[in-house]
């Protein structure tokens, strides 16, 4: 839809239980970005971008996020500390009052899609209390052509209302603020919090379910490119680790930077219409393609200024280090016609291990594979969170636990079998620390990680030799063209070898620990990938 063009069709909200709201439907990026200046919500920032603060909460609230237990969830879901239950009684008591305190407000609604393969498309209506929050969906939500709209009817609900508080006693939440799905009213219902993280993952869990339960699809929290020859590769990783600075390649086409779909077709399909990259100590030398992207239509979240100028200071996290942009995709110049593409060939598998212990780059066995994608790990560094002072692993299963609904092994096994179906390579990458873990060593350069994955995607790692690591048992490329060689094997780097190997034992037993609670569910196979500590 273009990004200037106003729609004048006029909407209800009746059905919702929104009664007498003054509806803003379907408004277009300008006129959000200049009704949020007005409303004194946001700054234009000196490159015409947006400029807004998420108030309390600047990331997701993992431990306020629910999911209702009903009869289409409750033997379905992997229920536990990822997936708290929500009494149906209680969303449904919730949900009235959240309508019933949006009636007679002046509200933002947008109707939008996700999936970019028609066979897979899911409508989505957005009702939001702020039009910077509406923008934000309409650059991560694909955007319907305007008679597209004239029929529309949506599958699926997000309401977002941060200024609604809950009251915990009595209406079943931890706190005031709370994000809740319902599989069966097809609701995502989030209060409390104006981070917009909580509606673009709010959909991505139910797609999360959707996808593989009804239409054999495996959902995957991974950015994906494509090369001239066809050949998709897909990049697994957690925040932080790199999944859209390095798909950003400019010698192949964006397909998205964070949420697809690889269907039994053998394709790879964009959820999104939009890429929400972290800002923190952004420069256009290292990644140019996200920086030039943050104009007008972009939204900058939680960012500061250099003094007594609107030009933002990347380096400034004084409100948090999760700074962010959203944007269009159609930003970024090199883009993937449609959003799909085929023919996956590599997987690379993101980390950026603080403790400096695994390889920049390493190749994986199927059942390796298998093991490091249930693990799914990165390590936080020092500074990050209150109480973090040395480096600490994060397993996160299937490089995205928060947003899987079921049991992690069921996304391993449709991996699996989809790497050996497409005789896809895997490797491992880490973006982290080398020399030392972090205070000591130093982060991995952009230049080389660039390299060695370019190297991988050209196969130019086929033929080289390779070297077992003593612990992982990961196989480590011996030379990589336009890397220099002393730092493919991270033990070369430290200073105290002896120090090296101890702390790699460390780290494969932190692996083995975590992997406990998934060893009755794993075959052999994987099994055998794990570290031999």
């Amino acid at each position: 839809m273009n990004n200037n063009t106003p729609f004048t069709q006029s909407i209800s909200l009746v059905d919702l239980g929104i009664e007498n709201a003054k509806i803003h439907y379907q408004l277009s990026a300008n006129e959000l970005h200049d009704m949020t200046i007005a409303l004194g919500q946001g700054i234009e920032t000196s490159t015409g971008a947006l400029a807004i603060n998420t108030g309390e909460f600047t990331g997701r609230s993992p431990l306020d996020r629910f999911i209702v237990k009903d009869s289409v969830t409750e033997n379905k879901v992997w229920w536990g500390k990822v997936n708290i239950p929500f009494e149906p009684t209680a969303f449904e008591a919730l949900h009235k009052k959240v309508t019933s305190y949006l009636s007679n407000k002046e509200l933002f609604v947008r109707d939008s899609y996700v999936c970019a393969d028609p066979n897979y498309r899911l409508n989505v209506r957005v009702v939001t209390e702020t039009p910077w929050a509406n923008l934000f969906c309409y650059n991560m939500f694909l955007r319907p052509e305007q008679e597209e709209l004239e029929n529309f009817t949506p599958q699926w609900t997000v309401i977002c209302v941060p200024s609604f508080l809950a009251d915990p006693a009595t209406d079943g939440t931890r706190q005031p603020n709370f994000a809740i799905l319902d599989f069966t009213k097809k609701i995502a219902l989030i209060g409390g919090t104006g981070y917009t993280g909580e509606m673009k993952k709010g959909i991505f869990s139910a797609l999360n379910f959707i996808l593989p339960v009804d239409k054999n699809t495996l959902p995957m929290h991974c950015s994906a490119n494509v090369g001239d020859n066809d050949d998709t590769a897909i990049f697994f990783g957690l925040s932080g680790t790199g999944k859209t600075t390095l798909s950003a390649d400019p010698k192949r086409k964006l397909i998205g930077d964070d949420e697809h779909g690889w269907t039994s077709e053998n394709t790879v399909f964009n959820f999104e219409g939009g890429c929400y990259a972290k800002v923190i100590n952004l420069s256009e030398e290292n990644e140019p393609d996200i920086f030039r992207a943050i104009k007008r239509g972009s939204i900058l979240e939680n960012v500061i200024f250099e003094k007594g100028t609107n030009k933002v200071d990347y380096n400034d996290i004084s409100i948090t280090p999760n700074t962010r942009v959203s944007y269009p995709i159609y930003h970024i110049d090199n883009i993937q016609p449609g959003s799909i593409g085929s023919n996956p060939k590599n997987i690379f598998f993101l980390t950026a291990d603080s403790f400096g212990i695994l390889p920049p780059i390493s190749r994986l066995t199927p059942g390796q594979a298998a093991y490091h994608f249930i693990s799914g790990y990165t390590a936080k560094v020092a500074g990050t969170e209150a109480g973090v002072t040395e480096p600490q692993p994060n397993f996160s299963a299937c490089f995205g636990a928060p947003f899987m609904p079921l049991h992690p092994t069921k996304y391993a096994e449709m991996l699996s079998k989809k790497i050996q179906e497409a005789d896809v390579k895997v490797w491992l990458i880490n973006t982290g620390w080398t020399g030392g873990p972090y205070g000591t060593g130093s982060r991995m350069k952009l230049k080389y990680t660039r390299a060695m994955i370019t190297a991988a995607l050209n196969g130019e790692l086929d033929a080289v030799e390779y070297k077992d690591h003593a612990v992982f048992g990961i196989a480590i490329p011996q030379s990589c063209p336009e890397v220099p060689s002393e730092i493919l094997n991270p033990r070369n780097t430290w200073e105290d070898k002896e120090l090296y190997d101890q702390k790699s034992i460390e780290l494969g037993q932190k692996f083995k620990a975590n992997f406990a609670k998934f060893e009755e569910f794993a075959n052999p196979e994987i099994m055998a990938g794990a570290p031999k500590a």
